[in-house]
């Protein structure tokens, strides 16, 4: 399936998106290093004055002030797209929670709370034979109910 760009983008998230990228590319960081490479050879023909010093630190101050606007902007939207796709896949899995659809939304507090679930729900699914077999605590505890109910039923027999 070809995916197909937005209109409705803005042309701040386009610039934002593009600069993000580049920033991170092997380009960007051997510009940055060639800069502060020749900015260094620079300081014994500047006789290292407050000057020379003041070059690199405003400059050095103001390019990471906007990146981090910048930056931050591009993994928001990266950081919603994941978040839909995930919602998408626990939403059409007919064996997930679907309340996990909309966590993110959830405070600290409660998202301990699910991940103590997950945690107990591990706990018990180590126990199984497979790891497949129960998706959720309830029905991990009728399982294991049953499981030692019938060990019992099959000891009492043996006996």
């Amino acid at each position: 399936m070809k995916s197909k760009k937005r209109q409705g983008s803005s042309a701040f998230e386009k610039f934002a998106s593009k600069v993000s990228k580049a920033a991170g590319s092997t380009t960007a960081f051997l510009s940055a290093f060639l800069i502060v490479v020749v900015w260094a050879i620079c300081g014994p023909v500047f006789d290292y004055s407050e000057t020379w010093q003041l070059v690199i630190n405003t400059g050095t101050t103001i390019i990471t002030f906007l990146m981090v606007f910048l930056i931050q902007k591009a993994q928001n939207k990266d950081s919603l797209a994941i978040q839909l796709k995930l919602n998408e896949l626990v939403a059409s899995n007919k064996y997930s929670s679907n309340s996990l659809v909309d966590i993110e939304s959830m405070t600290e507090e409660e998202m301990i709370t699910v991940q103590k679930y997950y945690h107990r729900l591990s706990e018990l699914a180590k126990k199984e034979e497979s790891f497949q077999k129960s998706h959720s605590i309830a029905e991990a505890h009728e399982q294991h109910e049953r499981k030692d109910k019938n060990r019992t039923q099959n000891r009492t027999k043996k006996q």
